[in-house]
């Protein structure tokens, strides 16, 4: 990796900025939100600078996953980046599941084989990293399940106290994560929305740094790595249309963010994907704000869906979501919790692994996008798939597989018993 000297990554930050009011402010000061609106700030860099060094020759030649890209990445000093093996996941084919879909050139960004099984640490490498450069010990934020896990894990490398706040139905996996690398773990009766009052609560009384979605600067600079990697894997271009599940949307604000950055730097050009959030029906404030054409969300009332990671009543970074989709051509679609369950099940069968219930549902999209021509047969189309199965509760309705006494079994019945998906 390109160092300026030795001990830095040569990281180009050289500001905040209010993503809505557009006030700068300092980039060495630990500043969770705006002071002025209470909304969003976004990192800024050096552009011009970056360039010189920044370059596809250069980045080819790197070594270090997420960390690849340092000139635009917040973290001046080596000895506070987290490292757990983060980034570099691959863009897989989909050819049966795509022909199946009528889209054949589907593919799949694997987030799932990043370090905690999913794309959250990607967020949680770059917040943890650069709130321990400003001096943070203590972390909390409130998690639908898989944040929680990452928050953990990269708090529990780096020395840091970590307390999560989890909706007392999140996962049990993901609490066991939390548990198992030494974070404090709190269960509230409630949505996401509650856990993340509590957080803000607690954090006053814990002094505790507040990594929630969006309300902090960093995370979303971990989660914009997902934009230069597609860049680089396409050959420094982008696909047609990028599928993304939607709920608090770091993400695809992210990635959004990556492409205009990678176009100062001229590895890319004016193009870009048409961005499309997808959300459950029971759970769809962007969907809905969309459609009536607001720039903002409504809180959604009686969030659910199994899609946990999903489930999010209230995204503090709406407008930039919403700015994305209509700025890039996109647009949001809303998918049933059976569709949810049916594609679960149909992408394992059809070669893509056992994806978690977000992946589903941004998977059971492309049938509708097809049919409404926003996504034709002869586009690429990249669907997230954002994490590991295995981390949340079966599927509806899996068959038993019969138990079998080794020495009193008939193998003709077996044959016939045998449990199949």
């Amino acid at each position: 990796m390109n160092r300026e000297r030795p001990g830095e990554t040569g990281s180009t930050l050289t500001h905040l900025e209010g993503a809505l009011s557009g006030a700068m402010y300092p980039a060495d000061e630990l500043i969770t939100v705006d002071p002025a609106d209470g909304r969003p700030l976004l990192a800024r860099y050096d552009l011009e600078k970056a360039a010189r060094t920044l370059t596809a020759e250069s980045l080819a030649d790197r070594k270090g996953g997420l960390w690849r890209p340092a000139e635009l990445l917040p973290v001046r000093g080596r000895g506070h980046v987290t490292y757990l093996g983060e980034g570099g996941t691959p863009v897989l084919t989909a050819p049966r599941l795509g022909a199946a879909l009528g889209v054949p050139k589907l593919s799949t960004k694997a987030e799932g084989l990043n370090p905690t099984g999913s794309f959250k640490a990607r967020g949680m490498a770059a917040a943890v990293s650069r709130a321990l450069e400003l001096g943070v010990t203590s972390f909390i934020a409130p998690s639908a399940g898989n944040a929680a896990g990452a928050l953990a894990a990269y708090g529990a490398a780096a020395g840091a106290e970590v307390t999560v706040l989890m909706p007392v139905d999140a996962p049990a996996a993901n609490r066991y994560e939390v548990l198992a690398t030494g974070g404090r773990l709190i269960l509230v009766e409630g949505l996401i929305s509650d856990c993340g009052r509590i957080s803000a609560a607690l954090s006053k009384r814990l002094g505790a740094f507040d990594v929630s979605t969006l309300k902090e600067p960093y995370r979303v600079e971990g989660k914009k790595t997902m934009g230069f990697e597609l860049a680089e894997q396409y050959g420094w271009r982008l696909p047609d249309v990028i599928v993304y599940p939607t709920g608090g949307g770091t993400g695809l604000v992210g990635m959004w963010k990556a492409f205009a950055e990678l176009e100062a730097l001229g590895l890319i050009g004016p193009e870009r994907p048409r961005m499309v959030a997808v959300q459950a029906e029971g759970c769809a404030p962007i969907v809905r704000a969309h459609r009536a054409g607001e720039r903002f969300a409504e809180p959604w009332e009686g969030a659910e869906t199994r899609a946990s990671g999903i489930r999010v009543p209230s995204a503090v970074g709406d407008f930039l979501i919403l700015d994305a989709l209509r700025e890039s051509g996109g647009t949001a679609v809303a998918v049933s919790e059976e569709s949810i369950e049916e594609m679960q099940l149909f992408a394992g069968r059809m070669g893509v692994g056992y994806v978690s219930p977000e992946s589903a549902a941004a998977l059971a999209a492309v049938p509708e996008l097809r049919d409404r021509g926003e996504a034709g047969r002869d586009e690429e189309v990249l669907v997230f798939d954002c994490g590991i199965g295995q981390k949340y509760p079966p599927p509806p309705n899996l068959p038993e597989p019969p138990v079998v006494d080794p020495d009193d079994y008939d193998p003709e019945l077996l044959v016939d018993r045998t449990a199949r998906g």
